[in-house]
């Protein structure tokens, strides 16, 4: 016979619940004493004896004759709800007001319940918010980054004009030659720095950097600012022409801009400038900053008002300004010439490069934006570098490159002839080096202390000189290729 069921109305179906199978009874848990006396213990909602917890059906009459009403449950003979306040309030009562209504037991109750999924629901939308969050900051930084570079336009369209006129590109791979310019312009932020001549641009230190194509390698060659130099047919920032003209060196960039700067690297040298770059006093400044300060070793203490510098003898740690200062320096440090200038510079651009790698920037994200952020501050490049992906594959391509291999040399040169106050390239040995370059080839750079006590470049452009032979003589030739004095990034500054 089948089991008795209540008459009570159960609860409103739960939309998250599964509605029970055929044959189990109502989805209110009343049951009666057949029901329950297949299971190990009283239903949800039910009475210890079986019984409904209704108390309509099958209970027996008072002793008075009128109908029993609900009897006590709990101690202190109140009457437990879920029974005598009707049927709503008798469902909500049997399901304790838990996600459990509609369940005789908690075997009868389906896994992952309704807290349960709000629970997934809400940690889902929680992670969804932070990546959202993440994404939108990570575009912005690219945003800000990629916005701070300035695009010269104007040095592009110069030097497609005069394509023709231009060396071949290195034909080995990945093979780059990038011109790096310091300028050292007085206007605008810089105008602290010295007088401003109505805005005038000035050519402070320029260099060649060659990367090698398999990025195990980069060296950077020193061009002097007054060296002699062929300067081609140019035009100046109103779009005049110049006339060509043998001069000092930076006059093509204070005269004709960077793109005449490149121009005449290219007509010096024979190779092919692939990208150029354009850095002011301030993004130097902020670099060194942004890496927390880069050592250097001074054999005497300095006192230069000009250079804004005052320190003591001995390693110590310069900051942006500081370093700014010991870059610039003329007569207060060393023998006060342009070479001893130039070899503190390279000196110091290698000390930066070794605080760079070993201190993991090129590798850590959340470094590398510092030093990204100043540098693009106060960057213009040309088209094939004006996008920060662009400037990241290239730091990200020489991040591999052994310290050790990152050399400093100043082209070969001797006083010029005519004025010992300007500089002249010294043959063949400056051949020699621009041949290595355009053919992708290694150059041997040691201190010049290393290469028999004396200046490589002397030692050399006399192994070079055949004035003295006669035709036909083959003595000593063919000229050994020349060991250049210079430095690493991998020296001590400290070093004797």
């Amino acid at each position: 016979m089948d089991a008795d069921v209540s008459s009570t109305a159960g609860p409103p179906a739960d939309p998250d619940q599964p509605e029970e199978p055929a044959g189990n009874g109502p989805a209110d848990g009343s049951r009666d004493g057949s029901a329950d006396s297949t299971r190990d213990g009283p239903a949800e909602g039910g009475r210890p004896d079986g019984s409904a917890a209704t108390g309509q059906e099958g209970a027996p009459p008072a002793p008075d004759g009128t109908e029993a009403g609900p009897e006590p449950d709990g101690p202190d003979g109140r009457v437990e709800s879920g029974a005598a306040d009707g049927p709503d309030d008798g469902a909500a009562s049997a399901s304790g007001g838990s996600d459990d209504a509609g369940f005789a037991t908690w075997e009868a109750r389906p896994e992952g319940g309704p807290r349960k999924r709000r629970w997934l629901r809400r940690t889902a939308l929680g992670a969804s918010f932070v990546v959202l969050v993440a994404a939108g900051a990570g575009w912005w930084v690219y945003r800000k980054l990629d916005g701070n570079i300035t695009t010269d336009t104007s040095a592009a369209a110069e030097l497609r004009a005069y394509e023709r006129e231009r060396p071949t590109p290195v034909a080995h791979g990945d093979a780059q030659n990038i011109l790096l310019i310091g300028s050292d312009s007085r206007s605008g932020e810089n105008s602290e720095y010295g007088r401003d001549d109505g805005g005038s641009q000035r050519s402070d230190t320029t260099i060649l950097l060659h990367l090698a194509a398999d990025r195990g390698s980069a060296t950077a060659v020193s061009l002097p600012r007054d060296l002699m130099s062929g300067i081609p047919r140019c035009h100046d920032a109103d779009g005049k022409a110049t006339e060509e003209r043998f001069a000092q060196f930076n006059w093509a960039f204070e005269v004709g801009g960077t793109a005449c700067t490149v121009r005449t690297v290219e007509k010096m040298t024979g190779v092919r400038v692939d990208h150029h770059m354009v850095i002011d006093f301030n993004g130097f400044k902020d670099m060194v900053d942004a890496v927390d300060g880069v050592e250097v070793c001074l054999k005497e203490p300095v006192d230069d008002k000009d250079a804004r510098l005052s320190l003591p003898a001995g390693r110590q740690k310069l900051d942006g300004e500081e370093a700014l200062g010991y870059v610039r320096a003329r007569k207060s440090i060393g023998d006060g010439s342009d070479t001893e200038r130039m070899d503190r510079q390279q000196k110091f651009l290698g000390a930066l490069v070794n605080k760079m790698q070993s201190n993991g920037v090129l590798l850590n994200p959340a470094r590398l934006y510092p030093v990204l952020d100043a540098a693009t501050k106060s960057l213009t490049t040309d088209p094939g570098l004006d996008s920060l992906r662009d400037l990241y594959d290239l730091v990200r391509s020489m991040r591999n490159v052994p310290t050790e291999q990152v050399q400093f040399l100043t082209v070969p040169r001797r006083p010029y002839r005519a004025n010992p106050n300007r500089d002249e390239l010294v043959q063949p040995d400056a051949d020699q080096l621009f041949e290595k370059l355009r053919k992708d080839e290694s150059v041997t750079v040691l201190p010049s202390d290393e290469i028999n006590g004396e200046d490589s470049q002397e030692v050399d452009s006399s192994a070079g000189d055949r004035t003295g032979e006669k035709p036909g003589d083959t003595a000593g030739s063919p000229t050994p290729a020349p060991t250049y004095s210079g430095s690493s990034a991998a020296d001590d500054p400290c070093d004797p």
